[in-house]
């Protein structure tokens, strides 16, 4: 395959046309009379009209046929899609997941859709708030069938296999330690190379944005240079009643039929795009004197709500770096949070639990659920030289984090079988090393 060019920056203003139809792109308007090249005129819009011009977000489209023109949507089997955040009974305890099982393609050819399992969420899709955490396996492409989701974002973080994503607006290749958002409305199809499993944030009603610095500076932690957005490609190809757009509308999947690809756009322009980015581009900031900074220092991604400072969903990854605190207990604190946690692992080691934890799994600890370091990592920390030391080599973990309630589906508790029974057994071992005649067993004073 051909190595795909792309458009670098986050959220910028962006033009492209398929070089097969140069000047494909009208001069001076958005909507002539007649397009070049006899094309249709199409705005996709990801915000209200009268949105503040720094949050307004929209794209021209250009293309071969309009994207009305298909039969009507019709309701299509859901599988392990829901948005029913009560279907079991909550449940207040420390979660993980064992690696979440890929089906065989000798078995069963699951596509991208077909392998969409809703594992927890929260909120209302209706009322735009809210957000759904789903897991993805599969190990077959999806053939003459795209999707888009009516409902909200989806970030994409594929853990094992690469996704080549057909959009509107081009082509990504995405490959575990890199993720991509898909924004709300827009039509794409993956191809997947063998066995595929990866994990999904959804956000409903928010885009994601890149964290404020406050006193950082104007540099730092994802730089908005080294986001991607594909390049205009279009296919003109007939597929006689053949071709399924699958869309997600308030928590439902719905399929219609229609004669030709979606990806017949010749060119575009705007600043509502997907996009890609490699998380080893990641700046990565971290204390250099002693204790910890708090881990929204390593935020790549944000989707705010309406109160300052609080985030329906940010995106948290936890990169190889320097640990040079000195005085400090290093690995994560013990810790109640009134946010939601849900955490997976790309490749690697965690170095909080180098044992259950594992790639392609995940866990959950929900709002004041206490959590923290198994038995072996603390009393290792705890008696280690604190000399600087390289942390979390070969390693990519990530969080979820969100100041919504989530509430864990059916086939999280039940159905997907991975469900880790014994997880609380890490901690059971903690014990007193209370002192109350020496208030420094360490002799440091």
């Amino acid at each position: 395959m051909a190595e795909l060019k792309y458009i670098s920056g986050f959220g910028n203003e962006c033009a492209s046309e398929d070089p097969r139809c140069p000047g494909s792109l009208p001069e001076g308007q958005n909507n002539p009379q007649i397009c070049p090249y006899n094309l249709y005129a199409e705005q996709l819009s990801g915000s209200a009209f009268t949105c503040p011009r720094s949050t307004n977000k929209r794209s021209w489209l250009y293309r071969i046929l309009p994207s009305v023109s298909h039969k009507p949507f019709e309701s299509m089997d859901q599988g392990h899609v829901t948005n029913n955040w009560d279907e079991v009974d909550p449940d207040p305890n420390q979660l993980r997941w064992k690696p979440f099982e890929i089906p065989k393609a000798s078995q069963k050819k699951v596509d991208f859709v077909s392998g969409l399992h809703t594992l927890c969420g929260a909120g209302d899709i209706r009322s735009n708030h809210g957000l759904a955490v789903h897991i993805f396996l599969c190990n077959s492409s999806m053939e003459d069938r795209c999707f888009y989701n009516s409902d909200g974002d989806f970030l994409i973080v594929p853990q094992k296999g690469k996704l080549l994503i057909y959009t509107e607006f081009g082509k990504m290749l995405v490959q575990p330690s890199e993720i991509c958002v898909i924004q709300r409305g827009m039509r794409f199809s993956i191809d997947v190379f063998e066995e595929t499993r990866g994990y999904i944030l959804e956000v409903y009603g928010v885009h994601f944005e890149l964290p404020d610095l406050g006193p950082i500076g104007a540099n730092g932690l994802a730089n908005p240079r080294d986001f991607l957005i594909p390049v205009a490609w279009y296919e003109d190809r007939q597929v006689l009643g053949g071709y399924t757009v699958i869309n997600k509308y308030q928590g439902k999947l719905f399929a219609a039929k229609q004669d030709v690809s979606p990806f017949n756009v010749v060119a575009w322009h705007g600043n509502y795009t997907p996009y890609k980015y490699s998380l080893e581009n990641f700046m990565v900031i971290n204390a250099v004197a002693f204790d910890h900074a708090d881990p929204s220092i390593f935020t790549v991604l944000t989707a705010k709500s309406v109160r300052p400072g609080v985030a329906i969903a940010d995106f948290v990854i936890f990169p190889p770096r320097w640990g040079v605190a000195d005085k400090t207990f290093r690995p994560p604190y013990y810790h109640r949070n009134c946010m939601s946690e849900f955490m997976g692992l790309i490749k690697g080691h965690y170095e909080a639990k180098q044992g259950g934890f594992l790639p392609g799994g995940g866990s959950l600890h929900s709002a004041m659920t206490p959590h923290g370091p198994d038995v072996d990592c603390f009393e290792k920390a705890s008696k280690a030289k604190l000399a600087p030391e390289r942390i979390a080599d070969g390693t990519m973990a990530f969080m979820f984090e969100s100041s919504l309630s989530l509430a864990v589906t059916k086939w999280g508790l039940k159905t997907c079988s991975c469900l880790d029974e014994k997880y609380y057994q890490c901690w059971e071992p903690l014990k007193s090393h209370f002192t109350p005649n020496n208030r420094d067993p360490t002799g440091a004073n």
